[in-house]
């Protein structure tokens, strides 16, 4: 049976399901004006998945401790006995991915304030030593005011100068180290990830981002890299970054 109440909040309706439980939409009781995203987390997956609980917890001590306009807020943690409520802010305009594939074009001007708001937001993680690990579109929400706020931090770690071993993230926008399943370092990990998203945002859904996949993924780290002849790798790269070169320059050339 759904839901009505969860502590203070009234649900209003179903957002969508994660890896770790469904997400719901609810108000306040005393403020019908404050919304909030609210995940649902089976107490019973703890048991049911190795090492979620533990998982959970690092997340929720992680989201504690950040505080940044664009990164999502965790507003609080309320528990019943069978489940555990994460109470986020409530970022209107869903997923940037989302945003992305409904518009199939963004300006220079609205790619650029996107883009600077995504590095804010890393740049503000780095420096307290947090690593995200899962940056990608389907990770970044856009609020009502159009303001980017980075969310998920499932595979947030914090570190030092340790190099992790623990593969994780998206294929299309994880390095290529971590692919390869060899030690990395998590903050050069999320550079690269803002790189891919870069050129997403520039290259939207169009024909250039599916080359620029395909090259990364099925030619430069697949293990047919060794066989494959040094020029044409070279020739194809090239090719590449005229491309991106001139979609961007084209790109400029656009106005909001």
């Amino acid at each position: 049976m759904e839901e009505k109440e969860i502590g203070p909040y009234i649900v209003e309706r179903f957002l969508g399901q994660g890896a770790t439980g469904k997400v719901l939409l609810a108000r306040h009781k005393d403020d019908q004006n404050q919304k909030v995203a609210i995940k649902v987390i089976k107490k019973i997956s703890f048991h049911d998945k190795k090492n979620l609980q533990a998982k959970v917890q690092r997340e929720i001590s992680l989201m504690r401790l950040i505080r940044h306009p664009n990164i999502i807020n965790l507003i609080d943690v309320l528990e019943s006995e069978n489940n555990l409520y994460i109470i986020l802010e409530y970022a209107e305009q869903g997923e940037l991915f989302d945003y992305l594939i409904v518009n199939r074009f963004l300006c220079a001007d609205v790619a650029i304030e996107f883009f600077r708001q995504i590095i804010f937001a890393i740049e503000y993680l780095h420096n307290h030593g947090i690593c995200h690990r899962d940056l990608k579109p389907e990770n970044i929400l856009l609020d009502k005011s159009m303001r980017i706020k980075i969310a998920d931090f499932g595979f947030a770690r914090w570190v030092k100068s340790e190099l992790l071993t623990d593969p994780c993230g998206s294929p299309h926008y994880a390095a290529p180290e971590v692919l390869s399943g060899k030690p990395y370092d998590g903050k050069a990990a999320d550079v690269w990830s803002v790189g891919i998203i870069l050129f997403a945002l520039v290259a939207v859904c169009t024909f250039f981002f599916l080359i620029y996949i395909i090259f990364i993924h099925f030619f430069l780290f697949s293990f047919w890299f060794d066989c494959l002849d040094f020029n044409l790798i070279i020739l194809i790269h090239s090719q590449i970054d005229i491309i991106s070169i001139f979609l961007f320059d084209f790109l400029l050339m656009k106005s909001c």
